[in-house]
């Protein structure tokens, strides 16, 4: 009856750490607790009070070193942490807040090594945000190696962990309803000295505010929910159009649900929330109705719509006396006054906030007078009609707009320069 008990008593442990392994049913591969897994999409199915937390089957290697977490949505507190843990790591903890584990935060930007106190490691993450996550698999087998952290393709920063002999698993966690990402173990991470990951970089650099818009290369792609006029999502240059570079151009690459693309112009301060022509000290032609938009939710007529493979063009014809010493400089654009707006119908779809803050800011602008530009539109290589309009304080920055899933646009801030 002993030797009986013994192998009853045996086969009980085997079986718990079987169920510890697949957890709930599932595969032995990967263990998740809160979360719903959908392919490669994993969503937060707590109470926003408890931690939900993913485990992949298999540890990072020198042949598979590297993973990358797509934020699809940050929900309500964007309590997203991606990183690496031991192969039992307790599921109702964040990665990182437990020994032998390391996490980057979105939320905060902080990074946690084995203490559920963080330190100040890199900037937030958004929708549409990249977090990847590797190790430099040459220091692997003595013990410990070094862990880096990217945000869309730039490392962010690196920490030396210890390993156990299993390994480090890549982990996600989640804390807050609505929270969705999307998790890809086969990612690659090339060094600055790649010719793409450079050409990636360079471009990114280009552009001052993104929001639910992610860049590839010169490529824009839109990562917004596209459920209403307040998912919209803006890419605004980092430098506004000067004489020496006056003209950009954006080609539909693919129109999305709705084509609600717009490009145009936009003072810097621009509301996030708003197409491009929506608000005040903005002007931007529409590609799903073709009209013009400026400073107003009511559209004029003005050109034909546009479709996938159309390029967009927006410009700025200066007056010849239009010289700043040290163009270019924000001192000299800053120097720069506005005029009154016009006041205008505004669609009562749009919202009464924004209404609000468009008669608070042609009040204000009210005695003032700035200097007026033309600002054109083409189509393809062909011009498609003018507008006036007053330089607001700072200038006018190249900005796109889109608001319907699918959208992608290809953008050449510099079209003339050679």
């Amino acid at each position: 009856m002993d030797d009986i008990n013994v192998l009853h008593h045996r086969c009980l442990l085997n079986l718990r750490r079987r169920i510890r392994d697949i957890g709930d049913g599932r595969p032995a591969q990967e263990r998740y607790m809160r979360l719903q897994k959908d392919g490669d999409t994993l969503s937060y199915q707590g109470n926003s009070e408890e931690v939900g937390c993913y485990v992949a089957g298999h540890p990072l290697s020198k042949g598979n070193c590297y993973f990358e977490v797509t934020i699809v949505d940050t929900g309500v507190r964007g309590t997203i942490a991606v990183g690496l843990v031991p192969k039992f790591y307790r599921l109702d903890h964040q990665p990182g807040w437990l020994p032998y584990s390391v996490a980057y935060h979105a939320d905060n930007g902080k990074l946690y090594n084995g203490n559920p106190v963080g330190q100040q490691f890199g900037p937030k993450c958004a929708r549409g945000d990249r977090v990847g996550c590797g190790i430099h698999s040459e220091n692997i087998e003595a013990g410990f190696t070094t862990v880096f952290f990217t945000k869309n393709g730039k490392e962010v920063g690196s920490v030396e962990v210890p390993v156990l002999a299993e390994g480090l698993f890549p982990a996600v966690g989640m804390h807050s309803m609505g929270e969705e990402v999307k998790v890809d173990l086969q990612a690659e991470w090339f060094l600055e000295e790649d010719d793409s990951m450079m050409m990636v970089d360079s471009h990114e650099d280009d552009w001052g505010r993104l929001y639910d818009v992610r860049v590839s290369g010169t490529l824009l792609e839109y990562v917004g929910k596209g459920k209403s006029i307040m998912d919209v999502g803006l890419a605004q240059a980092r430098q506004p159009l000067t004489t020496r570079c006056h003209y950009y151009e954006v080609e539909i690459v693919d129109a999305g649900e709705k084509c609600y693309i717009a490009l145009g112009l936009a003072r810097r301060d621009y509301p996030r929330n708003r197409h491009p022509g929506w608000s005040r000290g903005s002007v931007a032609y529409h590609a799903d109705d073709g009209k013009i938009f400026h400073g107003s939710g009511v559209g004029d007529a003005f050109g034909p719509r546009c479709f996938k493979g159309d390029i967009m063009g927006c410009g700025i014809m200066f007056p010849r006396d239009y010289i700043l010493d040290g163009e270019g400089d924000m001192d000299d654009w800053e120097r720069l006054e506005v005029r009154p707006g016009h006041a205008g119908v505004q669609n009562v779809l749009y919202l009464n906030d924004e209404e609000e803050e468009e008669e608070d800011g042609e009040e204000a602008e009210q005695g003032q007078e700035g200097r007026k530009v033309t600002v054109f539109f083409t189509r393809n290589g062909k011009l498609m009609g003018r507008r006036e309009m007053v330089v607001p304080p700072g200038g006018l920055y190249p900005t796109v707009g889109m608001l319907s899933s699918g959208e992608k646009v290809k953008v050449d801030l510099h079209p003339l320069s050679g």
